[in-house]
């Protein structure tokens, strides 16, 4: 530091999440980091529910900016614009200036693997989550409440049997003890929550939530569509079981995020899956509830799958063909990708925002922590750092992000899973300009109906003897394309061609 002898400006076109400030030419982080570079960076701030609209007039208008930071985009549309030349590739430029990324590159290879298109190049710089933060990767894990366990004299459930007979239990045994049924065994912010957690249970899905429909068969050791499998047909008929019996909330496909919260802090249920009850549930009732387990199903499978992988996104930032100062603006970028940058993005600065304990960690002022103003952390955070919302370039590691995922009961939760974690976690796959075009089509039409099917056999609308036309109207849809495409991903992601 300073990168750059003569001080420079760069115009940075920035995604604004909700919580974020609404302007980042004055917040604390990137002051501070101008001082520290000799680089000024003059930020064109456009709110997430205008990002798309905005980010294709700006692509489309001829004056574009230097870099785009926190917008967004899709795979398709990074390839597409680095083939056009209006995103440059960055191969050599993060070889030559950019040794933090390049040393995440040699320590973790597959997430240079995730970042580099058919064409051999990369042309964004991303969102990693450590590999060692397991917690984060995780996000979502089971919660039951163990007082309700104390109350019925029942284990935490270990099996699908186990939560059935719990949930169950629930229902009919009044836990809360008020003479009425109003218990919700189990509740969550959609349908997908308590399938993340069961899918392991049925050896499905076993490649991690980068990819919602395709994993490995364990028997034949090649891709699979696994939701015209007989074990998502069998986890579907037990879901069925359990929505029948009124042991899952009712409205859960439609259940509204507020009303979720407030449910939970009613302590109305047994069972959720979520990040973390205590810090998002309102008053104790979080505290009541104790770490789930990864389930045994009917034919011993006990994994957990619901696990991300180390490539958050892709899109966080991209140089344009405009830049000037294509090496400056790297060298500015990668500094968020070792532990000093790390710390200054999600801490803010020693002694303003943030302490550092006897014991080497770092902790928020209690200005922030415990606000003087009545506001959340995350509106007393939004005066000084921009992370809060999500979506930005950089690494998240445990030692700087203090969102819920870094709660004690998080992390407790995230070692009592390690043991059943699946060993290999895919990436998305990229893919060419034809496979995008083909497969835009092709998982517009198959992922919906799978989707919408899935709902109807959960909730009894469309019944089980109707399997096999299920089965056959996605092979009509043109499954055997679908798959073609993602076999030749895939092999492209382990280098078979």
């Amino acid at each position: 530091m300073p990168i750059v002898e003569e001080p420079i400006k760069l115009n940075f076109f920035a995604g604004k999440a909700p919580a974020t400030a609404d302007d980042w030419n004055d917040v604390l982080v990137y002051n501070t980091y101008e001082e520290m570079t000799g680089i000024d960076i003059e930020w064109e701030m456009v709110p997430f529910e205008s990002l798309k609209e905005k980010r294709n007039l700006a692509l489309a208008s001829g004056t574009l900016p230097d870099a785009f930071h926190t917008s967004l985009f899709a795979n398709i549309d990074i390839l597409k614009y680095g083939n056009q030349g209006v995103f440059i590739p960055l191969n050599d430029l993060i070889e030559e200036y950019a040794p933090n990324l390049q040393k995440l590159f040699e320590e973790y290879p597959e997430v240079k693997k995730a970042l580099t298109f058919p064409d051999g190049n990369i042309y964004s710089l991303p969102t990693i989550y450590s590999p060692d933060f397991l917690s984060l990767l995780i996000s979502e894990r089971p919660w039951v409440r163990e007082d309700w366990l104390t109350e019925l004299n029942m284990e935490v459930p270990e099996t699908t049997e186990d939560l059935y007979s719990y949930l169950k239990a629930v229902k009919e045994n009044d836990p809360n003890g008020n003479g009425e049924a109003d218990e919700i065994p189990f509740g969550g912010t959609s349908i997908n929550s308590l399938l993340s957690w069961l899918k392991g249970s049925y050896g499905i899905g076993n490649r991690g939530v980068g990819h919602a429909f395709i994993d490995m068969d364990p028997e034949k050791g090649e891709v699979r569509f696994y939701p015209t499998t007989d074990e998502y047909k069998e986890m579907l008929q037990f879901v069925n079981k359990l929505y029948e019996e009124k042991l899952i909330e009712q409205n859960i496909f439609t259940i509204e995020w507020d009303q979720y919260l407030a449910n939970a802090s009613e302590s109305m249920y047994g069972s959720t899956v979520f990040n973390s009850p205590e810090q998002l549930f309102a008053g104790d009732a979080g505290e009541k509830y104790m770490p789930g387990v990864a389930l045994e199903g009917p034919y011993g499978d006990k994994l957990f799958t619901g696990i991300s992988p180390s490539v958050g996104g892709m899109g966080g930032f991209v140089i344009t063909n405009e830049n000037e100062n294509p090496a400056a603006t790297v060298r500015w970028m990668d500094y968020f990708y070792g532990d000093e940058g790390s710390k200054l993005f999600f801490m803010g600065v020693e002694g303003e925002t943030y302490e550092e304990t006897d014991d080497g960690t770092v902790e928020y002022v209690d200005e922030i922590t415990n606000s003087p103003d009545g506001l959340t952390l995350d509106q007393e955070l939004a005066k000084y750092v921009t992370w809060p919302g999500g979506g930005y370039p950089g690494i998240v590691k445990e030692e700087f992000f203090k969102g819920t995922e870094s709660s004690p009961s998080s992390l407790e939760s995230a070692e009592i899973l390690k043991p059943y974690l699946i060993e290999e976690v895919w990436p998305k796959f990229t893919y060419t300009l034809e496979e995008s075009d083909n497969l835009s089509v092709l998982s517009t039409d198959i992922e919906k109906y799978v989707e919408e099917t899935r709902d109807k056999f959960i909730t009894g609308d469309v019944p089980f003897t109707e399997w096999d036309n299920y089965v056959e109207t996605i092979e009509n849809m043109g499954l055997e394309d679908y798959m073609e495409i993602q076999k030749a991903a895939y092999g492209r992601y382990k280098g078979d061609n």
